[in-house]
């Protein structure tokens, strides 16, 4: 075991899969020798040479279309995205070529290799162009996979399983625990389940659920409703898409509320999706109103950032107001 930040682990992760084949290569916008814009990728050219880990040039749409050819290969090509807010230019080739080139081949053909890596959300005084949290916009499209882990030992195996896995894999790293989130992390190679929730502390009154950097908020959420004798069960989905909705029925049948928290805007997030499922599934069970705990539907501000962000006082007061309806 070797104390890792996330960032460490991500790092280690990479380092560990371009070891174990010649066929996996990191690659995006001045990932080479510079490391990365948050040192994601440092030591790699050093260790595996620049044909292994390199710098594109800066235009997302073409990473994304040369890393689709790459995977249709059959090598293991895991492509940065600067920013998850600059993803967009590549929306067309990652839900329109990496999630349908399976489907639309009849299984000859598949981009399985493909692995994308893209720090998003706020909390670091970034503005409304590097502080967004566009997992939605993704979640709509079959095909894909979504993966938005919440400390180092999660980072590490969950992105050692996504390199490998036989399907295009979208990794969401929540940049604002690159450095914040400590953590004990196995040195050998791992691998965490994609799909399956995760049942962070078990409770028996409300179910709070979050992925990603939100699961900090939610854990703090229910530390302050501790303090009243409010008995909370936290679940990190880990994966959104595909997500473990029965792990979450099963904790909702038992507390008979829930309250699911994301970063996003309220309109059209995935925390929509997943209330709405819980209400399908649960509600013979459910003694109050799903609540969801969101970020505003107005562009990420900087200068209101605090007011903006979704952090644990709001989810706290979405649970009690659950637990007093």
């Amino acid at each position: 075991m070797a104390k890792m930040n996330l960032l460490q682990a991500i790092n280690n992760a990479l380092d560990i899969a371009m070891a174990k084949s010649q066929k996996v290569y990191s690659f995006g916008e001045d990932t080479g020798s510079f490391g990365g814009v948050f040192r994601a990728t440092s030591g790699l050219t050093e260790k595996y040479g620049r044909h292994r880990n390199f710098n594109t040039p800066l235009v997302e749409q073409g990473i994304l279309g040369f890393a689709n050819g790459l995977a249709s290969q059959g090598s293991y090509a895991i492509a940065e995205i600067q920013f998850g807010d600059y993803i967009f230019p590549a929306f067309d080739q990652i839900v329109n070529e990496s999630a349908k080139f399976r489907y639309r081949s009849g299984n000859e053909f598949d981009v399985g290799g493909l692995t994308i890596r893209t720090p998003y959300g706020g909390g670091i005084a970034g503005g409304h162009y590097h502080s967004q949290s566009p997992e939605a916009y993704f979640a709509h499209t079959p095909g894909l996979k979504i993966v938005m882990p919440r400390n180092p030992y999660m980072a590490k195996g969950l992105l050692l399983s996504a390199i490998f896995d036989p399907n295009p894999v979208l990794f969401m790293e929540p940049k604002r625990l690159y450095r914040a989130s400590t953590g004990e992390v196995p040195e050998e190679e791992y691998t965490l389940e994609l799909g399956k929730a995760d049942v962070v502390r078990e409770g028996k009154d409300v179910t709070i659920v979050a992925w990603g950097a939100q699961v900090e908020m939610a854990e703090k959420a229910a530390d302050k409703a501790a303090e009243e004798g409010i008995d909370c069960e936290v679940i990190d989905l880990v994966s959104l898409l595909p997500w473990d909705a029965e792990t979450v029925a099963e904790s909702v049948m038992k507390t008979g509320r829930m309250v699911v928290t994301q970063e996003a805007p309220l309109t059209s997030g995935f925390a929509s999706e997943v209330a709405a499922t819980i209400q399908d599934k649960c509600f013979l069970y459910l003694e109050s109103p799903i609540a969801r705990v969101c970020g505003l539907d107005t562009p990420y501000p900087l200068c209101h950032e605090k007011e903006y962000f979704v952090d644990h006082l709001k989810v706290y007061e979405a649970i009690k107001a659950s637990m007093t309806y």
